[in-house]
């Protein structure tokens, strides 16, 4: 028997990558078609926006809100949820103890897989909330790994790149060319590997044109997904 995974669904890029990922890489684990039952339920994005926007930020009630998405894939009979939202983890962390089914935390699958690839030193990339907050910093210290984030400039640009361009499903080659010059930089100043912490950002950058390792944070959380719902 396998487990229902229960997706929370905030950014349509995000999620349909992760559910893409899962029975992708089910049907190759499994053979034939076969993957794991998926329940992807996601509110219009402005019911977590209103919690981030106009200067008025609100993690509490952004969490409370992915909460709801909780209780309504385990009304359905979804076994354990996860959520391929880098930000709204700023909010998980404040109401994880409320959330109604086994949860995966997409920075501490992150933060594992660093661990085992005995990382010391990583970028954090993603929006300016993950960026300049505590959620990859918490995980990633939990296992002896440093964190490095990118300057303000590069801040501001690069979370400019994710809401304007990338939740839009646009990918222009400057920002691309953009993600690579600041993943470089940050090689040269001894980072190991870059954390793909915008669940967008893997849709532009992987393994195959960055100069450092990718954490690739929707597609770990993924095969974490699988591996919970295959697990006795």
């Amino acid at each position: 028997m396998m487990k229902h995974i229960g997706l929370v669904g905030c950014s349509a890029e995000g999620a349909a990558l992760c559910y893409r990922t899962i029975v992708e890489e089910g049907r190759i684990r499994l053979g034939g078609f076969v993957h794991p039952e998926v329940t992807l339920h996601t509110f219009n994005l402005q019911d977590y926006m209103q919690y981030l926007a106009g200067g008025r930020v609100d993690w509490e009630e952004g969490g409370k809100k992915l909460i709801e998405s909780v209780e309504k894939l385990k009304s359905i009979g979804a076994d354990f949820a996860l959520c391929p939202d880098n930000t709204i983890h700023h909010g998980v962390d404040l109401v994880r103890d409320r959330i109604p089914l086994p949860y995966l935390h997409i920075c501490d699958v992150v933060a594992d897989v660093a661990k085992q690839h005995n990382y010391a030193k990583v970028l954090v990339l993603g929006t300016r909330f993950t960026m300049r907050g505590t959620i990859y910093q918490r995980a990633m210290s939990a296992v002896g790994i440093e964190c490095v984030t990118p300057t303000d400039e590069e801040v501001a640009e690069l979370d400019r790149i994710v809401w304007e361009e990338l939740l839009s499903g646009k990918f222009v080659p400057q920002s691309i060319a953009y993600y690579q010059q600041v993943i470089d930089r940050y090689k040269h100043e001894g980072c190991q590997a870059a954390v793909l912490g915008c669940t967008e950002i893997p849709l532009i950058i992987n393994d195959d044109n960055s100069s450092l390792p990718t954490l690739d944070s929707t597609r770990l959380l993924a095969l974490a997904a699988l591996d919970m719902a295959l697990s006795d």
